[in-house]
């Protein structure tokens, strides 16, 4: 194991706000690492401090000699007129059956490869990036919020990607699901700090719950006692007799201090609109075909979506989720067939055309003032504000000096402060940390009105979703089953593809070809009797029991660790359980599926 990065001291401030200070974390060679933090924590200047485009005020940065950094470029690198191949080849140097093998990681054939990269949408032009960073074999790979933009199945081919990569990745997302899929560490940037936590995201999380209701219940019977003493100290002082244990009261009451809770921030607090439930269907497409003049996108739309329903757009990038929903809204107008409202629906939109045109010369908090239902208190207006990151004096600001994120975020709570009872959401979790999509997705669910929305993030959509709408090769339809059931779908279609490419990249000779045959049982396992068989099957099951124990009680432990030598540790071990326990839960399958044959 290799020290990759060291991160000593390091200090760096933008004017009164304080993003470093003493912040320390070393980056190791084989370890993923998920970047989290609120946003305006510093991640992203952190990331350019990492890559030489900022330097910190104070502090050190150790690089070890062989450190090749791949960062995911943002800009798009391409010439005139260059196809996808002929861009990785000029840009790697690499030969193109190198080229083509790193782009089949991500489906990139046929036209996709060899055709203009001027005609290949967002999505696979990030693709054709991607494939480029990596040929160019960093041992650290640096990527700022990757799943942003990425549809669902490129997002799934770059977590089977890094899954397999064998280099150190560093990855600032507020995707819950992708971090967890690909990261085995989580790196906290909190109040200047930077925590190392050797464990997934998810346990991190409930890590820094647990942690912070136990300082709080700490501090609750500091605070307790602290009245007890203040109150005996207050009825004794003034007595000659009870003065001596009065004045040693006091010092016991001097050494009782609070724990400082570091990670003491502002939650964020939604509330969605107040509106009536209602019945029957919202919204139904008769016949409907989309589109523009020059292109139509799909035809032949029969569907409704019901009163109460929180119902999710999916498919690829480029297959016209975003067509489908403007569509409907009617900010495009049908080439065929007809889009009807249900009576008294009162719809509200965030898209990202909207926030473009908000009015520059109010502020924040008129803004928010001029969308919020009738009779709402300016309180509850602030404390939306602050949970989107309009804070003290920020609420004042004109909306003409607000950033594209920001304009985006104030669009959002205009929203959430309304009395729609239809809300048409596209992307709402871009621009919002992991804390405050986590509470979008809470408001949502205590919402009862309609939800029609698109969103790259997993743990949104499963959170949120109740039906899942497909758009597809032309056609939008109403996928029968859940997220979780359409996850599974995509990944197998993905999975799949992966084997015939792997096939295809093998290539074997025509007489191992020729030869082949399926692999001949082990003579001495098929002589085994079926009592031998289960024997050894009743030793696993006793073993996997145990581990399984272990594990349990070690991942305890790891939750309750506060020194972090000893959470390393303990991660080590639970990483050793678990590979002993797929082991030997494997070897059981392989004998049941022996007992299963004799049978």
């Amino acid at each position: 194991m290799a020290v990759l990065l060291q991160i000593k001291n390091a200090h760096k401030r933008y004017g009164d706000q304080i993003l470093l200070d003493g912040a320390e974390a070393t980056l190791t060679d084989d370890v993923k690492v998920g970047f989290v933090g609120r946003n305006g924590a510093g991640k992203s200047t952190l990331l350019k401090v990492l890559l030489g485009e900022e330097e910190l005020d104070r502090g050190e940065i150790s690089r070890h000699p062989k450190l090749q950094i791949g960062y995911l470029r943002q800009h798009d690198p391409f010439q005139p007129g260059e196809t996808a191949l002929e861009f990785l080849m000029r840009d790697s140097g690499q030969p193109d059956w190198k080229c083509g093998e790193v782009a089949g990681e991500f489906e990139l054939k046929g036209a996709y490869l060899e055709g203009p990269l001027a005609k290949l949408s967002g999505g696979w032009q990030t693709r054709v990036k991607l494939a480029a960073l990596l040929l160019h074999e960093p041992n650290l790979l640096l990527l700022d919020e990757p799943t942003n933009f990425l549809d669902l199945r490129t997002q799934i081919l770059l977590e089977h990607f890094l899954r397999h990569y064998d280099q150190a990745c560093l990855i600032v997302s507020h995707d819950r699901a992708f971090l967890g899929a690909t990261c085995s560490a989580t790196l906290d940037l909190s109040r200047g700090k930077l925590t190392m936590f050797p464990g997934k995201i998810d346990a991190f999380l409930e890590f820094q719950a647990d942690r912070r209701l136990h300082e709080e219940r700490a501090n609750a019977g500091v605070l307790a006692k602290r009245r007890h003493l203040e109150e005996f100290i207050a009825k004794n002082k003034a007595r000659a007799s009870t003065a001596t244990r009065a004045r040693s009261k006091s010092k016991q009451l001097e050494k009782l201090e609070v724990i400082e809770i570091a990670s003491e921030e502002p939650t964020a607090n939604i509330q969605a609109p107040r509106v009536e439930p209602r019945k029957g269907a919202a919204v139904r497409c008769r016949d409907l075909a989309m589109g523009y003049e020059d292109r139509q996108i799909a035809t032949d739309i029969n569907l409704e979506i019901d009163h109460g329903s929180r119902a999710a757009i999916v498919g690829d990038n480029g297959q016209g989720k975003t067509t489908f929903l403007r569509t409907v809204v009617d900010s495009l107008e049908p080439l065929a067939g007809e889009v009807r409202w249900g009576h008294g629906c009162q719809v509200g939109i965030y898209a990202q055309h909207v926030y473009t045109s908000l009015p520059d010369k109010q502020t924040v908090l008129e803004y928010l003032e001029y969308n919020a239902a009738t009779g709402t208190k300016t309180q509850h207006i602030l404390d939306l504000a602050g949970a989107l990151l309009f804070r003290g004096d920020a609420v004042k600001k004109k909306i003409s000096v607000l950033s594209g994120g920001e304009r985006a975020r104030l669009c959002l709570a205009g929203l959430l402060l309304s009395q729609y009872n239809v809300l048409v959401l596209d992307e709402p979790g871009n621009h919002l940390d992991v804390d405050t999509v986590e509470a979008l997705a809470e408001a949502l669910l205590a919402y009862q009105g309609t939800v029609i929305f698109t969103s790259h993030d997993r743990h949104f959509m499963k959170r949120v979703a109740t039906c899942i709408i497909e758009v597809r090769d032309g056609h939008v339809t109403n996928y029968r089953g859940d997220y979780e059931s359409y996850l599974y779908s995509v990944n197998k279609e993905i999975e799949d593809g992966e084997r015939e490419l792997a096939k295809g990249m093998a290539k074997p000779p025509p007489s191992a070809l020729k030869t082949s045959k399926p692999a001949k049982p082990d003579h001495r396992a098929a002589r085994r009797s079926e009592r031998e068989i289960r024997k050894e099957m009743t030793n696993l099951e006793r073993t996997i029991a145990r581990l399984d124990g272990e594990k349990k009680q070690t991942s305890s432990q790891l939750m309750t660790a506060t020194d972090p030598a000893e959470a390393m540790r303990l991660h080590d071990e639970v990483t050793a359980l678990t590979k002993e326990l797929t082991t030997a839960e494997e070897r059981w399958c392989e004998l049941q599926a022996e007992v299963m044959e004799k049978e």
